[in-house]
């Protein structure tokens, strides 16, 4: 669709920086992940031949310039993708504000022939380097007016380019889908509410949880989806009047439902239907007072900004910071300042003026009581947030919800994945919401065929979103060999619909019940696929549910392993990773770890390559940096295995560094689901249920459920923006059965980062970024994959 990619393919090859300087600053509060974007603008710039300069606590580095303001290489960001927070710091500054400090912070870039800024930052921040940028010619002339700089350097630099970079945990930013900091954020939260969990178990209590977000109920929000809890205070969507008598019903009937345990969560900035405060101290003495119950506060303050990023951040920060620097080199004094940011799976350039205006315009709407505008206004992703928790936190009594007769089978196939449980839980509420009656199927279609089948309701699913693995079971079994049972299981319990969570294996399944309508007519129901495994190899899906959990798992590995690594000195880890023949969680690792090079199955190697990696590294031990990491994908290649590539680089290495070798192992399928992954599990799996209602309605004819068509089995993948249902028929062929993989991946375009990333020569086809977009206010119907 864009006008790119008509033309030739643009490389990044062709792009040089020789001659331009580059600055990079952060700005603001801290977040986790503005490291990896400084550690990516750097290596970019250096990569592409520019100059590359830090500028030390932000704005304020800049006015007051001196040693604030320094050339970096190569080894200055070495180290850093692990370390939250920023190294460069960031401070408040006053004296920026004012003109007389800008002219100071424009001398200072001028002196040393700066004129490409790269700010990581809020809201704040950006709308000072606009403004920043605007003035610049302006406060040349008056430099040169004052005899400061001579009139060859007002010519010479004559114009400021801005590329800006958000990092806020808050994700308050509008035109962005997630900012640099938010998933850490929601990690740290998440962690915290998973260990309350247990002792308010233990003591029948009930917990307020206070978390940040003055201005913004992202973290809010996201995360009482991520751990269910019993209520939420955000300031975009206030509680109706009478909110307390409502939420103390709510409170009570749930403890009378013999759970144990209430949370409610409060965003700091929560605010009534008439723009007062509700605190979470407010929120206990109510409960203390109406109920009796036993309450207590936790304000999760700092806490949420610290840390180590997590996978997500640090590969976004990556993308980001080279985009960043992709835009400043294409920069001309006519376009505006933009920001670079992430819509779905794709990088995508903004203006900044116009996100920033949005983002004005959401507080403008909550401060004058346009709540349900301020939702809009805030995007897709919130928007779908904030009605997937409306759906699933509070069950209606028996007598409102709608009875279908039409009875639901869930059921997990394949290896287990983190999330799972989110998933199962999602399709259970919502599909009682809709009126059916919903069975869990025990073990996978081995289960089936044996029967293991019974009815679940709304409370056997609580507490679910926080479990690790499958609770209901899982099993790699196709059903071919079955087929006969399965289909007298369905009839006997009057199956309407089948809903199948799980990787390749659950893919393959449906595959196989399709085919076997011809001859069973128990199998012409709607059945939709919602994918969840660690390899995510799924076609016609860019995630699946688990992925995420399993990426942190090796990011948290190598990180321990390189400190291992960096202490001994001239040593190289080689670490062996899942994902059958899928390159996924070896790629994605090495760019999330800084790992020197990653082998997997879809890019072919030969002892070539093997041999310049060794070279590389040999290279690499002589600067500071003296360790190596290196990822491989389980099946990437049947000769070269671990312990050949093993034993290669230890003979290669001799006397230079020595080698020491991991294999991960399950320990990638096992472990609390990530926040990512309880969000996505949750949110597709509510829609697909959804669609299963749908298809009901639609294929009943004379008393009963009839469906025979393509498009009544379906997968549920996320597609670049959107969330898509594709016929399962229609995605054989971009099946590599073999390998069972898809034929195309889209990750494979970030391969190049990892190499720009760890100093490799490499070609990089950058057609799909670079045209300006604008924030576009979406129509009401426009669903999307966000996250």
């Amino acid at each position: 669709s864009r006008s790119a990619m008509d033309h030739q393919p643009k490389f990044f090859e062709n792009l040089s920086g020789a001659g331009k300087a580059i600055a990079v600053l952060t700005s603001g509060g801290d977040a986790q992940g503005m490291n990896a974007a400084v550690r990516a603008v750097v290596r970019m710039g250096i990569y592409v031949n520019a100059k590359v300069y830090f500028i030390y606590e932000g704005y304020q580095g800049m006015v007051d310039g001196g040693d604030n303001i320094v050339e970096v290489s190569w080894e200055s960001v070495s180290s850093i993708l692990q370390v939250g927070g920023t190294v460069i710091g960031s401070a408040r500054c006053k004296p920026f504000r004012t003109r007389e400090g800008r002219l100071q912070a424009a001398l200072n870039l001028v002196q040393r022939g700066i004129t490409n800024l790269c700010v990581i930052g809020g809201d704040g921040s950006l709308t000072g380097a606009n403004l920043f940028r605007e003035e610049w010619s302006g406060l040349l002339e008056e430099l040169a007016q004052k005899g400061k700089i001579d009139a060859e350097a007002v010519k010479k630099y004559a114009y400021l380019n801005i590329v800006g970079m958000v990092g806020s945990i808050d994700n308050d930013f509008c035109g962005t889908d997630m900012t640099i900091g938010t998933d850490s954020a929601l990690h740290r939260i998440i962690e915290v509410v998973d260990a309350i969990m247990t002792t308010a178990q233990s003591h029948q209590r009930t917990f307020v949880l206070e978390v940040m977000g003055r201005h913004c109920g992202y973290l809010a929000l996201v995360s009482a989806l991520a751990c269910g809890a019993d209520w939420v205070f955000i300031p975009e969507y206030p509680p109706e009047e009478g909110w307390e008598d409502t939420m103390c019903v709510k409170l009570s009937e749930n403890r009378a439902r013999k759970k144990r345990l209430n949370i409610i969560i409060v965003a700091e900035g929560a605010i009534d239907c008439h723009n007062k405060p509700i605190t979470s101290e407010k929120v206990k003495d109510l409960v203390v007072q109406r109920l009796g119950f036993d309450t207590r506060v936790t304000i999760l303050g700092h806490v949420q900004r610290g840390g180590t990023p997590s996978a997500f951040d640090r590969i976004l920060a990556s993308r980001m910071g080279v985009e960043a620097v992709l835009a400043l080199l294409e920069a001309t004094p006519d376009t505006p300042a933009c920001v670079v940011s992430l819509s779905g799976n794709q990088a995508v350039r903004l203006p900044l003026m116009e996100c920033v205006q949005m983002t004005q315009e959401v507080q403008k709407a909550m401060d004058e009581g346009r709540f349900l505008e301020a939702v809009r206004l805030r995007g897709r992703s919130f928007e779908n947030n904030l009605n997937t928790y409306k759906l699933l936190s509070h069950k209606k009594p028996d007598a409102e919800l709608p009875k279908t007769n039409f009875n639901v089978a869930v059921l997990n196939v394949g290896a287990p994945a983190a999330g799972m449980n989110a998933a199962v839980r999602a399709a259970v509420r919502v599909g009682m919401t809709e009126g059916h009656k919903i069975f869990a199927v025990i073990d996978g279609f081995e289960g089936f065929a044996r029967g293991k089948i019974k009815e679940i309701s709304w409370g056997d699913v609580g507490g679910w979103t926080g479990q690790g693995g499958s609770i209901l079971g899982t099993k790699r079994t196709l059903p071919a060999k079955y087929l006969e049972k399965i289909a007298e299981q369905m009839r006997t319990n009057n199956i309407n619909a089948l809903m199948v969570i799980g990787g390749f294996e659950a893919y393959l399944g449906l595959l196989e019940l399709s085919a076997a309508r011809e001859k069973y007519d128990e199998f012409c129901v709607p059945m939709v696929m919602v994918p969840a495994t660690v390899s995510n190899n799924v076609p016609g899906s860019d995630f699946s549910i688990g992925a995420d959990t399993a990426l942190n798992t090796i990011t948290d590995t190598c990180d321990r392993i390189k400190q291992s690594a960096s202490g001994t000195k001239r040593r190289v880890f080689i670490i062996e990773t899942m994902g059958g023949y899928c390159g996924y969680l070896a790629n994605m690792g090495a760019l999330a770890a800084g790992a020197d090079a990653a082998y997997i199955f879809e890019e072919q190697f030969d002892i070539r390559e093997l041999q310049a990696n060794v070279e590389h590294l040999t290279e690499k031990m002589k600067t500071s940096i003296q360790r190596g990491l290196v990822l491989r994908n389980e099946n990437c290649n049947e000769n070269y295995t671990t312990d050949f590539i093993y034993q290669l680089y230890s003979e290669e290495g001799k006397g230079v560094f020595d080698c020491r070798k991991n294999v991960l192992g399950h320990m990638q399928q096992g472990g609390a689901p990530s926040p990512f992954d309880r969000n996505f599990g949750t949110k597709i799996s509510a829609k697909a249920m959804q669609w299963i209602s749908k298809k009901l309605k639609e294929t009943y004819r004379k008393g009963k459920v009839f469906a025979n068509t393509d498009d009544s089995v379906c997968l549920l993948g996320m597609r670049r923006r959107n969330l898509v249902f594709q016929p399962v028929a229609e995605l054989k062929s971009e099946t590599d059965f073999v390998h069972r993989i898809p034929k195309e991946q889209w990750w494979l375009k970030l391969r190049p980062l990892m190499k720009i990333l760890a100093k490799y020569k490499t070609s990089y086809d950058v057609s799909d970024s670079g045209q300006l977009e604008h924030v576009a206010m979406l129509p009401k119907e426009a669903e999307t994959g966000a996250i």
